[in-house]
C-alpha cells in the first residue's frame, strides 16, 4: 500500500520505523551514542559527503531522531524533515536560513511570543524588513506579499487567539512572488490539518506539544521540500541545537498515540466551547468549532477537525479574576504548556507571551483576561464540572 492509501492512525503507529528495528525487537532503541566509526575510510567519507546513508556524529544525525523526522514525513506528507531541540529551536533555524540583510518577511500579528520576539526584535537587528499584518485581513496581507516577501510565515490555529488564516489563499499569494511558505501546525497538528497539501513548503511544529502529548520531552521539527530541509539542517547542525535521541524516543513514544488523543480532545474542546459559550462570566469563547467565530467557514474547509485548543475571555477583565478562577481548577494544571494528555490552562501573561509587557499584548489584540485552554483527554462533565465550580468565584 502507498502513503496516501494508509491511515493517519496507522502512520502514527509504524510511520517511518520499519528500518530501525533492531535484533526482532519491536520498538525504536535509543542510540545513545555521540559517534559511529568505519573502518573503510571510503565509506566514511561517503557519509560524510552525504553521498551515502548513515551516521557521523550525534550533533548532526542519530538513528534514532531520524526515525522521529521519519515518522513526521509520513503524517505530513513531506519529501524531508529535520528537528532541533526545541520548537523555538526549529523556528529560529527556520528563520535564520532563510532571511539575512535585504531579505523581507510577511507574517501576522498574532504568532507566537518567541516567535513574534524573533520579528520584532531579532530580525530587525540585521536588516531584515519585517512586515506584520492584521492575522484574519486576507486583502492587507495579500498586498504586504505584493510589494516583496522572501518568506511567509502564517500559523493557524493561532496561539492564544485561536484564530484561522487561509492557507491556500496566501500560500497562492507567496507562490506568485517567489515566497517560500512556512506554516506553523502546532495546534491543529497533522491529525487535523495539513498544510503542504495547501500549498505550503514547509510545515513546522513544537513538537513538545501534541506530538508528545506527555509534557516530557521538547523537541521541534519541521518537513516539506528536501531542497529547503537540506538548508535549515545545514544551519541547526553547526549552530547545534540538536534533538537528543531520548527526547527523540520520548515524542515518537508519544506520537503513537497522537491520532486517538487528538480525536477525544478534539470532541472534548468542542464540548467545552459550547458549554462556555453562553456562560454568564464569559464575555467571548474563541473556537473555530463554533458557528459564531470569525474563522468558522475556513476551517470547516482546510481542518479535518477543530482541535484541543480553545480560549476564552472572562467579563472581568483584570488578570487577578484569572489567578481566581485558575485557582479553583482540579483538574487543569496551571502551566506554560499545553497539548498534553491533562488540561492545561493559563493565561497569556504567563504562557505564550510572557515575553511581551502588558502594553505590547494589548497591542496585540490579546486581552489580560484571557485564558488559553488546552483540552486535555478527561471524562467531558468532569472538566465541565470543573469549570463551573471555578467561574462560580466571580459570581
Amino acid at each position: 500500500m502507498t502513503d496516501k492509501q494508509i491511515g493517519k492512525g496507522t502512520k502514527c503507529v509504524w510511520g517511518g520505523e520499519e528500518e530501525y528495528l533492531m535484533q526482532n525487537a519491536t520498538q525504536v532503541p535509543v542510540v545513545h551514542s555521540v559517534s559511529y566509526g568505519y573502518s573503510d575510510i571510503d565509506q566514511w567519507q561517503k557519509v560524510a559527503l552525504g553521498e551515502e546513508k548513515g551516521h557521523i556524529y550525534g550533533r548532526n544525525t542519530n538513528p534514532t531522531v531520524e526515525v522521529f523526522e521519519n515518522k513526521i514525513c509520513k503524517l505530513e506528507g513531506a519529501e524531508a524533515a529535520t528537528s532541533a531541540s526545541t520548537g523555538m529551536g526549529i523556528i529560529s533555524s527556520t528563520l535564520f536560513t532563510f532571511l539575512h540583510p535585504g531579505k523581507r518577511v510577511v507574517s501576522v500579528k498574532d504568532t507566537y511570543g518567541g516567535t513574534n520576539k524573533i520579528f520584532t526584535e531579532f530580525l530587525p537587528k540585521i536588516n531584515v524588513d519585517v512586515a506584520l499584518c492584521d492575522t484574519t485581513d486576507h486583502d492587507a496581507i495579500e498586498r504586504e506579499i505584493a510589494q516583496g516577501c522572501d518568506v511567509l510565515y502564517l500559523e493557524t490555529p493561532t496561539n492564544p487567539t485561536i484564530k484561522i488564516i487561509d492557507l491556500e489563499r496566501l500560500a497562492a499569494a507567496g507562490k506568485a512572488v517567489g515566497a517560500i511558505v512556512v506554516v506553523d501546525n502546532t495546534f491543529a497538528t497533522p491529525i487535523n490539518q495539513q498544510p503542504l497539501t495547501l500549498g505550503a513548503d514547509l510545515v513546522l511544529h513544537s513538537a513538545t506539544k501534541f506530538l508528545g502529548g506527555h509534557a516530557d520531552a521538547l523537541g521541534g521539527v519541521i518537513c516539506g521540500k528536501e531542497n529547503l530541509i537540506k538548508e535549515i539542517y545545514h544551519y541547526r547542525e553547526i549552530n547545534g541545537a540538536t534533538l537528543d535521541p531520548m527526547s527523540a524516543y520520548l515524542l515518537l513514544r508519544g506520537m503513537k498515540t497522537l491520532a486517538l488523543r487528538i480525536e477525544k480532545q478534539n470532541a472534548n474542546a468542542m464540548a467545552i466551547a459550547q458549554h462556555l459559550d453562553s456562560h454568564p462570566q464569559i464575555k467571548k469563547v474563541l473556537y473555530p468549532g463554533l458557528e459564531s467565530h470569525e474563522g468558522h467557514d475556513i476551517a470547516r474547509k482546510q481542518m479535518s477537525g477543530f482541535g484541543a485548543m480553545l480560549s476564552f475571555i472572562l467579563k472581568d477583565e483584570s488578570l487577578a479574576a484569572v489567578g481566581k478562577v485558575i485557582a479553583k481548577m482540579n483538574y487543569a494544571h496551571a502551566a506554560a504548556n499545553l497539548g498534553a494528555v491533562e488540561t492545561i490552562v493559563g493565561p497569556p501573561a504567563t504562557t505564550s507571551h510572557v515575553e511581551c509587557s502588558a502594553a505590547e499584548r494589548k497591542a496585540m489584540g490579546i486581552p489580560e483576561s484571557l485564558i488559553r485552554y488546552s483540552t486535555g483527554i478527561e471524562d467531558i462533565e468532569d472538566l465541565k464540572d470543573d469549570l463551573d465550580r471555578a467561574l462560580a468565584v466571580l459570581a
